[in-house]
């Protein structure tokens, strides 16, 4: 497990009231005789079902630095818990969504919700997730203004916008012989730093502060999503198995084009000759990724990180959070851009 002690303490309070908001968004689920709509949204929460609890729940690292954002910018963390329960509604609406695309069979360590109910029902709870985080943000008209409330929903629109777009990229990849490096970022932009940078700007906007502080808030998470997802593809060729839990070659057999990859197929070498030759066998994944490490392909990866991870850092820098917070969002980013896992 990556190493997230800064944010345990905070965690540990806000948690419980994450908690509590999202019970009382998702409460609606069961009116007009569907309690067992609500039921499997409570199952892809964590909160029920086998093995139900902190591990089913996930970290909840977005909506927990939506709420460290506001905090950090001179709010109150508690008067973002409306955004950050639709943080955590939508980041949960695009697994049910990416289960079923990706055939998925197991989502922290249980079935997916497909594997239980059905791809149809799934869909349907995904689609119900998606309006309650809508519904979510409105009570930001409580908490802060009715125009703060105006302004999350807007940006969460756009946010969901590109959610899909990256996700409409990463399936197309799969029947594309060719893709272009910039694509891939356009690709990580949407699908795995969108909903990040929302979550930091969504926090900042609740602590009512100016655009141009919104802007680094939002910029820090977003290169951060970058960063991490960059780092991801480093793991699935180099890392160690014995710290990822996963087989270190798997993205190679699998032949997912993550940035390494389409790195060496660029080149268009000895890697890019082998790949083209058809199926690799997890016994010829090893030597397939040192010939990608030989033609540059580790190395052209991590500097692709550092400069993620670099960019990040300045734009929180800029942001200057304060207090508590400041200092758990500060060493937080530092421990998950220097993991190993």
């Amino acid at each position: 497990m990556t190493d997230l002690s800064a944010v345990t303490s905070f965690a540990g309070t806000a948690r419980p009231a994450l908690r509590d908001e999202l019970e009382k968004v998702i409460a609606s689920a069961k009116d007009y005789g569907t309690q067992e709509l609500h039921k499997m949204i409570t199952y892809q929460l964590g909160w029920t079902g086998e093995n139900a609890g902190p591990k089913a729940e996930g970290k909840q690292l977005r909506a927990l630095f939506c709420l460290l954002a506001c905090q950090a910018a001179g709010g109150e963390w508690k008067d973002a818990l409306p955004a950050a329960a639709a943080v955590e509604l939508i980041h949960n609406f695009s697994l049910i969504h990416d289960d079923i695309e990706d055939n998925g069979q197991l989502r922290r360590g249980r079935p997916t919700m497909w594997k239980i109910w059905g791809e149809a029902q799934a869909i349907n709870t995904g689609d119900a997730i998606f309006a309650l985080a809508n519904a979510s943000l409105l009570n930001l008209a409580e908490t802060v203004s009715p125009e703060a409330a105006l302004e999350a929903g807007k940006l969460l629109h756009t946010t969901c916008l590109r959610l899909t777009q990256g996700q409409h990229l990463d399936i197309a990849f799969e029947d594309q012989d060719q893709v272009e490096l910039e694509t891939y970022w356009q690709m990580v932009g949407g699908k795995t730093a969108a909903l990040l940078a929302f979550s930091l700007e969504g926090g900042a906007l609740c602590a009512e502060v100016d655009l141009k502080t919104r802007g680094y808030y939002r910029d820090f998470g977003y290169y951060l999503g970058m960063a991490f997802q960059v780092q991801d593809d480093i793991l699935g060729i180099w890392g160690e198995e014995e710290l990822t839990g996963k087989s270190t070659t798997g993205d190679l057999v699998t032949r997912k084009k993550t940035l390494p990859v389409l790195y060496g197929l660029a080149q268009d070498g000895e890697f890019a000759k082998v790949w083209s030759s058809g199926e690799i066998k997890p016994e010829n994944a090893p030597q397939l990724a040192e010939i990608l490490h030989r033609e540059g392909g580790r190395a052209y990866t991590q500097r692709s990180a550092d400069r993620m991870t670099d960019l990040s850092l300045v734009a929180l820098e800029k942001a200057d959070p304060q207090g508590e917070a400041g200092e758990i969002l500060q060493e937080t980013a530092r421990q998950l851009l220097n993991r190993r896992e």
